[in-house]
């Protein structure tokens, strides 16, 4: 698509990624990536205690798998990009705790898409991460994303 076809998409939900599962071995890995091991996301055993009943996944980690579940979407994709880069996020919420063992996925509404300067698209998307079988989602963010075409 063209930048200005997905711009006549604003205020439409335009994707939603297929399902990827949190392991244990995932959360694992963010922890030695980052350097936070707090038990609540690496000890199992101790994780029983609290009231989540186990581990949970870090909520920067869930944050982090956006593009991979953007990637791994129907999200409209620009024609002719040169190329994309994360220009940041508003208003993240983490709302519910992803469980190890859980799947998310992800659903992209098109909140603005604008021509900053010739060749140059300013895109913000309210992304929404779904925890299966949950009544709330892991959290609600907006990004925004800078296409060169």
């Amino acid at each position: 698509m063209t930048p200005q076809d997905v711009a006549g998409k604003v205020g439409e939900q335009v994707g939603t990624s297929e399902w990827v599962e949190m392991s244990q071995e995932r959360i694992n890995q963010f922890a030695e990536a980052t350097g936070d091991h707090q038990f609540i996301h690496v000890n199992e055993e101790a994780a029983k205690m609290t009231p989540f009943g186990g581990t949970i996944a870090h909520g920067f980690l869930t944050l982090s798998m956006i593009p991979y579940l953007t990637a791994n979407s129907d999200v409209p994709r620009v024609d002719g990009i040169k190329m994309a880069v994360n220009y940041g996020g508003n208003k993240t919420r983490f709302i519910a705790p992803v469980r190890s063992g859980k799947r998310i996925r992800g659903h992209w509404k098109l909140l603005e898409m604008n021509e900053k300067r010739p060749g140059q698209w300013q895109q913000t998307m309210e992304i929404t991460i779904e925890i299966e079988g949950e009544d709330k989602p892991a959290l609600i963010c907006e990004w925004m994303t800078m296409y060169f075409v």
